[in-house]
């Protein structure tokens, strides 16, 4: 089960900055990317408990809907001070519009003096038609800053500094980001099994 050059991938969001990052890391191997929404296929209710849950049903819902073997994240701000929060309902922090500088808000004003701690998770699900499926996981520890700094207001990015950087992940380029993101830690295993090409 393992992907070629021009096999059609259909990654399963909406969201457009998602997208974009996940075409960076893929742009090499010559695949044929292509997004849920340009094939109007909707996004299916989360309501799994766990990351793995959630990307598995939505890579499912969209390889069912397609006929294409579907990839989808499932992704989150974890915070050990507020017991692993928001976690899997990073997203719906930000209410109904999606508003993430509210959410950090949110994240800000329910730490207080608590230590700031965090890390991001990725878990992405692969599935085939057939049914067939795959699951890899990245993470990327850091500290979280107040206020928020950068321009790129791609969910909590803005108030996240990764170990071992002085700047948010708001004040980087996607390629910058890449080279330490959950996101990249994630497809690298993914990349390993699935996409085992010399470049």
């Amino acid at each position: 089960m393992k992907l070629k050059i021009d096999d059609t991938l259909v990654i399963a969001t909406h969201n457009h900055s998602k997208l974009e990052e996940i075409k960076v890391l893929l742009e090499p191997y010559q695949l044929n990317i292509k997004s849920s929404e340009s094939l109007d296929v909707a996004e299916p209710d989360e309501t799994e408990t766990t990351f793995a849950g959630n990307a598995l049903l939505k890579a499912r819902y969209t390889a069912n809907k397609t006929g294409y073997v579907s990839l989808a994240d499932d992704s989150g701000l974890s915070v050990p001070a507020l017991d692993g929060m928001p976690g899997i309902y990073s997203a719906r922090w930000g209410g109904p519009e999606r508003d993430f500088q509210m959410a950090c808000e949110k994240v800000n004003h329910r730490l207080g003096d608590k230590p700031r701690k965090a890390y991001f998770i990725c878990v992405l699900a692969v599935v085939w038609p057939d049914g067939s499926a795959k699951i890899f996981k990245g993470q990327t520890q850091g500290q979280l800053v107040w206020p928020t700094r950068g321009e790129k207001k791609f969910g909590y990015d803005s108030m996240f500094v990764p170990n071992g950087d002085t700047r948010t992940y708001g004040e980087m380029t996607i390629a910058e980001k890449s080279l330490t993101s959950h996101r990249t830690k994630a497809f690298a295993l993914f990349k390993r099994s699935l996409l085992p090409m010399i470049l």
